[in-house]
């Protein structure tokens, strides 16, 4: 990711996704404050949720995913590709292609699921920025760039890759995703719904002002406001990138604690529901 202050590096999420199988246990959780309170706390919980049994006892009903919004190719983006039983994260992550615009102080913002077929160049397009591909690990061919996106879109749901239409023009890349169903989650104390957080900024003229922090905060607040059950957005930067944990902290974040990840160590960055108001 591009060393700016909204650059949030989602090198985590491929990481992460593709070390499943891998031995039980999380590794080392470092700066856990136990004594952040009952709302904030960091705080274990092994319950499964209704989400993670659905899986392995059966298929959830497809939903049509629809988008509208004049400039911003949601129609061209809107598919009939269905993944896991779901569309758009339609069980685990509510529907993300149902959300709608949210206003910023930027502008209007749109989180458009990706089809492959529309919006592959343009992604493609970004990894290959050498800033990017730094964090993102995502530089190459075509190819490389598509199986990483058609791993979400082929899958259950509990990932949803997004292209981020501001004002009418993408800019932006996103993953939303369930973090309690990563394999992130054995890394640090997940609790049912956690929801993570991935972005990218295309354009180097929307870097380097701002722009990241006013549209993580936006998107988190969007999480929480459209997942009820969801109590916390997570995201987790590499620690060597600075601006990036600034960026999260400008957004309304919390530093939570350092984790030892496959590839990196990261910042475990937290903004709770239940803080949203205060920070």
């Amino acid at each position: 990711m591009p060393p700016t202050d909204e650059s949030t590096d989602a090198g985590t999420a491929r990481a992460t996704r593709t070390d499943r199988g891998a031995g039980p246990g999380p590794r080392a959780v470092t700066g856990l404050d136990p004594s952040a309170g009952t709302d904030g706390e960091d705080t274990l919980d092994l319950r499964l949720s209704d989400e993670l049994i659905a899986l392995f006892t059966g298929d959830t009903e497809a939903r049509h995913r629809t988008g509208e919004g004049p400039g911003n190719g949601t129609a061209e983006r809107t598919s009939d590709r269905s993944f896991g039983g779901t569309r758009a994260g339609d069980d685990l992550l509510d529907r993300v292609g149902d959300w709608g615009p949210v206003k910023t102080p930027a502008g209007v913002l749109l989180l458009a699921p990706v089809h492959p077929g529309h919006d592959l160049p343009l992604v493609h397009r970004w990894m290959n920025d050498p800033a990017v591909a730094e964090f993102w690990e995502l530089a190459g061919p075509a190819s490389v760039v598509e199986e990483h996106l058609l791993r979400q879109l082929d899958g259950d749901g509990r990932s949803v890759p997004c292209v981020g239409v501001l004002d009418g023009t993408p800019m932006s890349y996103w993953e939303i995703y369930r973090a309690d169903l990563d394999p992130l989650a054995r890394h640090y104390p997940a609790r049912p719904h956690d929801t993570g957080v991935h972005l990218l900024i295309g354009g180097v003229a929307d870097r380097g002002r701002g722009l990241g922090s006013t549209l993580l905060r936006a998107v988190a607040d969007q999480v929480l406001d459209e997942r009820p059950s969801c109590a916390r957005v997570v995201a987790e930067p590499d620690l060597r990138n600075t601006p990036s944990v600034s960026a999260f902290l400008s957004a309304g974040f919390r530093f939570a604690a350092e984790v030892d990840l496959p590839g990196k160590r990261a910042a475990l960055m937290i903004r709770d529901r239940a803080l949203r108001e205060l920070l």
